[in-house]
Order: structure tokens, then sequence, then C-alpha cells
């Protein structure tokens, strides 16, 4: 995500004010997006994970975290994800030996390590080669808002930190589309806490959730690992949607954060770029540090950004539900029914 515009979304102010006009046409075409029927289904359960808005909310820990639900269950889950920042259109199968970031884009590589993965700009498409692939359930990456192919369950995703920002659609604020004209598509609302405190229109979202009576479950970010950084110092960097979840992680570990390198989202790393993160770290005498999902953009490479790959250390991050139990309540009997009696959302 544009700094600049990360800066002006979070809260109310004067450059919103002029982009308004836009906002409303934006948010009013997706809304009226969102309204169409479904151009078809499939025979095996849809769960779409997606936000309100733009931005690194955690919808890639989360699929991972619903795959790992389905498998405990004995299922075979599959992902459809539209591949953002990769070049292919699909429906492709992703293969992590033969695919990088920069076909099939950094969170169909993450997930293609759990689970078969397609990447689709048709959903509908995406949805029939996982089913065709013997998968018995699909989790959507990002497919809230598309109206293309019937869903089952939507699980709406949103950063206790950031929250709604500004409460404005796109180019004004953060949001795809006003928030009326998708809360009642949601049937849960998951809020992602990193320990960066709460927005206060985190808590407008959640009342305005427990008035129409969807479920609203807690979660936190943690690492899988240390990676054996607790206590020395490390240049970090990330390309994510928000990259202070990231540091609030590696201080929570007990990381000494010397310097913090960010970039936009979905950002190609260059050779001069790889230079100049291995140069920050001999002067500082630190670790280089980064997320997965940055991880999978620099495999591949040779040169610069090789040299960096060898040396950056990868800090694995997971879901964990203050309360699981709520979940497998929510979300059990979706993707534990056949075919049969599914009765996906219009």
């Amino acid at each position: 995500m544009n700094r600049w515009l990360a800066r002006i979304w979070a809260e109310p102010c004067g450059a919103t004010l002029l982009l308004a006009p836009f906002g409303r046409l934006y948010g009013a075409i997706t809304a009226a997006r969102m309204r169409r029927p479904p151009a078809g289904r499939v025979g095996i359960p849809v769960v779409a994970v997606g936000n309100f808005t733009v931005g690194g909310a955690g919808k890639t820990p989360t699929v991972a975290a619903l795959v790992a639900f389905a498998r405990a269950r004995g299922l075979k889950p599959a992902v459809v994800t539209r591949g953002y920042g990769g070049r292919a259109r699909g429906p492709l199968q992703v293969d992590p030996k033969r695919h990088d970031a920069a076909e099939v884009g950094d969170e169909a590589l993450l997930h293609a390590r759990i689970a078969p993965t397609i990447v689709a700009r048709d959903r509908l498409a995406g949805a029939r080669e996982a089913e065709r692939l013997g998968a018995d359930c699909v989790f959507l990456d990002d497919g809230f808002q598309n109206p293309r192919l019937a869903k089952d369950f939507s699980l709406v995703v949103v950063d206790r930190a950031s929250g709604l920002g500004n409460g404005r659609a796109m180019p004004a604020g953060p949001l795809r589309a006003p928030l009326a004209a998708q809360i009642d598509r949601a049937d849960a609302i998951l809020v992602v806490d990193s320990g960066e405190g709460t927005h206060p229109s985190t808590e407008r979202t959640i009342a305005t959730a427990q008035v129409k009576g969807i479920p609203v479950l807690g979660v936190r970010l943690a690492p899988r690992a240390s990676a054996g950084i607790e206590g020395r110092r490390v240049i970090a960097f990330a390309r994510i949607g928000r990259p202070a979840k990231f540091a609030a992680t590696l201080t929570a570990i007990g990381a000494v954060i010397a310097d913090f390198v960010a970039f936009p989202d979905h950002h190609p790393f260059t050779a001069e770029e790889a230079t100049d993160l291995l140069q920050r770290a001999v002067v500082a005498d630190a670790e280089l540090v980064t997320t997965a999902k940055d991880a999978v953009r620099l495999a591949g490479h040779d040169g610069a950004l090789a040299r960096l790959a060898a040396s950056v250390r990868v800090v694995e991050i997971r879901l964990v539900f203050d309360e699981p139990e709520r979940l497998a309540a929510l979300l059990g009997p979706v993707i534990g029914r056949g075919s049969a009696t599914a009765q996906p959302r219009p």
C-alpha cells in the first residue's frame, strides 16, 4: 500500500475530503457488483476469506489456519487465489518447484506449501478446478467482494490496530465499499490482534456486528518460532500491507530492531535494494530478518538477491484463536457437509 495513502486513510483529514466524491463513486460501483447473483457454484463447500478494506489485515495466515482446521477433520482442502502480483490468469495449479512469485504471486506460493492451490482470475473456474483435483472444500483467499462464485460462508478479517481507517471508500479511504454494503454479507468477523492497540473504527465495527447478530472471533498473531533472534540486533524488511505488524511481532519475540525498511505491498525487490540491505546489515552488525511472504519473493534469483535470500532469517507467523471452539461451531458444519445439502449464500 502507498505510504502516503496509508497515512491519510488512517484518520479523517483534509486530503480525503477532496477525494471523497471519487470514493463514493467507487464504493457504489463495488456495492452494486457485490449485489449481482453468482454466475455459478460448485459441488463442494466454499469459504471466502476477505476483508472490508485494502491492505494487510491477515488473510494469508487466516487461510493457513483454516486449512489446518479442515485437515484436522480429515478433509482435503484446496485454496483458490487470484494470484495478486503474478502474471498467470489460470486456472493454474501452483507448483513451487516450477512457478515463482512473478508468475503466480507470493501468497499462492505460501498456500501451495500446505494445500493444493489454484491461481485463477475467474474464481468460479478456479473452484471447479479444485473440485476436479479432488478437493472436498475450498478456501478463497480474498474473494469476499467477488460475486462470480457462490459462497457457503464468508469470514471477514479485520486488523484491530488499523480497523476501517477513516471509514471512507477508495481512494478517499481504505474501504472497498461502504461498510453497510458489506457487513450483511459476512457470516463472521475475525479481529486480528498484533499487540498494537485498537483503532476506534474497530470497536464500532464490532458493535455493529453484534447488533446484527454476526459472530466476532478474536485471534492473535504469534511467531511459529523465534528464528534465534531473541536479544539480537536485527534489520527487518517487509513489503506487506501493514509492516508495523511485523515490527510488533519482532519486538514481542525480543529482537532489538536496529533498522526497519518498509516497501510497498507486493513490491518486487531489485538487486540495488538487496545490496543496500546487505550493506546495512554489515554496517549495523545486525541480522537481516523478513516475513515468509517476502522470502518467497526472493527465491529463484541470482546475484545480490540470491545473497540476500541466503543471508536472511525468516520469521513465520501463525494465528492463535482466543476461542477455537467457536470457530469449530461456526465452520465445522459448513465444510463438513456434503454437496447435496450445501446451500451457498447468494
